[in-house]
């Protein structure tokens, strides 16, 4: 992982969760939701949620497989988990955090049902590398869940590249003190580097 990226997050890892909820309106918490619905997870379903930042969609999952379920939530930058454990008492669920490289996974092939990464797959060196290393440690059946921003077209679109590159940064900078940070979250989420894109290797289709 990027040492400038991880420098990044820990510098607005303090005041993440108030900028996300404003920026995004809280609709965040509603795709989080889907993610976890789409992910098919059940009651006993063992789930990894890499790049787990403050923890919010390991939550998510806690609450789709239950007491008999195991969530564990990882994310490269220590600040950026430092919060997760108390949200995940105050909410009374069981999650066990820790820090952890997405491509460079600690556990063992046949691990999890579930492995998702949210937001995150943009923000790691290789892509491809870290979905491979997420279907590593899933058991044969497992489900790899990717939940990242798409790109509206249209008059939409428009309107949504406009608030990106200038509302967010200036209301993100006010809030975290870090201006640059949200200058680099919305380009990346409009470029985000696909795995299927046929530079240092590939992954069937």
């Amino acid at each position: 992982m990027s040492t400038q990226v991880r420098d990044m997050f820990a510098s607005i890892a303090e005041r993440y969760d108030a900028a996300n909820e404003v920026l995004s309106l809280g609709v965040h918490r509603g795709w989080r939701r889907e993610a976890v619905r789409l992910s098919g997870a059940r009651p006993g379903d063992r789930v990894l949620d890499c790049a787990t930042g403050t923890g919010d969609l390991a939550l998510s999952f806690k609450r789709a497989v239950g007491a008999s379920g195991l969530v564990v939530g990882t994310d490269f930058c220590a600040e950026m988990l430092a919060s997760a454990p108390g949200k995940a008492r105050k909410a009374g669920l069981e999650v066990r955090f820790e820090v952890a490289d997405a491509l460079a996974l600690p556990f063992a092939p046949g691990s999890f049902d579930i492995a998702s990464i949210g937001f995150g797959i943009r923000n790691v060196d290789d892509p491809v590398a870290c979905l491979r290393e997420m279907a590593r440690v899933l058991r044969p059946g497992g489900r790899v869940v990717v939940l990242e921003f798409g790109q509206p077209r249209g008059a939409f679109g428009a309107l949504f590249r406009l608030y990106s590159r200038s509302v967010m940064p200036a209301i993100g900078g006010v809030l975290t003190g870090n201006r640059a940070a949200y200058e680099y979250l919305p380009r990346t989420a409009a470029a985000p580097r696909s795995p299927r894109r046929r530079d240092r290797g590939s992954v069937a289709r």
